[in-house]
């Protein structure tokens, strides 16, 4: 697969979109830093600077049990953990009618800002796919770096599978996805390792923000392209439904 070649479709997939594929990804990510910040809110405890000083008077006068006792106090309250979950399952909610957004754009099939919110059509079979894909990874993950990286990417098109079929369970999705990756995981490694430079750029303090503009569109245009070529697809084929 022609690495620079996907990656030039993707540019020019995003410059002839409509709705522009920035727009509707500015609309996804500001959606998620929303819901991040509602999570970290959530998540926060106010402590007092006389709470402060006490936990570490008792850390420093050796007092360590009575330290960590006062330290669980100041935890969030165990509805403030539910909250942050339900929050963080929305984001990945959203994210797959982000995905299935770009997935219609490709498709030329009348892609529009509400695909963002489509995934809540079959919001549980997401978050179960989510959640079973997550812990095949961690399982394999024990097992060192390596067979967790491979069970990433074994298991990376399952959601676009699913997408593309709502009808197919979790589990066949990602069995599905384990068959169309076979001798195709190095290939995708490779090309995330094209990509490396993006994404460590949307990790940058403060400019990182502003970076995921452009890459988290860029970057996820160009895994959509990618799924489209294992199916088979004519990935140069695009053109916009309706006038620029």
């Amino acid at each position: 697969m022609d690495r620079s070649a996907l990656k030039t479709r993707a540019r020019e997939v995003i410059a002839t979109s409509n709705p522009r594929v920035i727009t509707v990804g500015l609309v996804y990510l500001v959606i998620t830093v929303v819901l991040s910040a509602l999570g970290s809110r959530v998540m926060s405890v106010n402590i007092s600077e006389s709470e402060a000083m006490n936990y570490m008077r008792y850390a420093a006068d050796g007092n360590y049990e009575y330290a960590l006792k006062y330290l669980e106090t100041m935890q969030p309250p165990t509805a403030a953990y539910a909250i942050n979950a339900l929050l963080l399952l929305v984001s990945g909610v959203v994210g797959a009618g982000f995905t299935l957004f770009l997935l219609n754009t490709v498709r030329n099939r009348q892609p529009c800002f509400g695909n963002l919110l489509d995934g809540f059509g079959f919001w549980w079979k997401i978050i179960l796919l989510n959640l079973l894909q997550g812990l095949l990874i961690g399982l394999w993950s024990l097992l060192l770096i390596v067979p967790g990286l491979i069970a990433y990417y074994r298991y990376s098109q399952a959601i676009y599978i699913f997408l593309d079929d709502p009808t197919k369970s979790p589990i066949q999705c990602l069995r599905e996805s384990k068959a169309m990756m076979t001798g195709h995981k190095q290939e995708l490694f490779t090309l995330d390792l094209s990509l490396l430079g993006w994404y460590l750029l949307s990790t940058l303090p403060y400019i990182g923000y502003a970076a995921q503009v452009w890459t988290v569109p860029y970057t996820s245009m160009v895994k959509t392209l990618y799924y489209e070529k294992l199916l088979g697809s004519n990935v140069w084929s695009y053109t916009p439904d309706y006038p620029i």
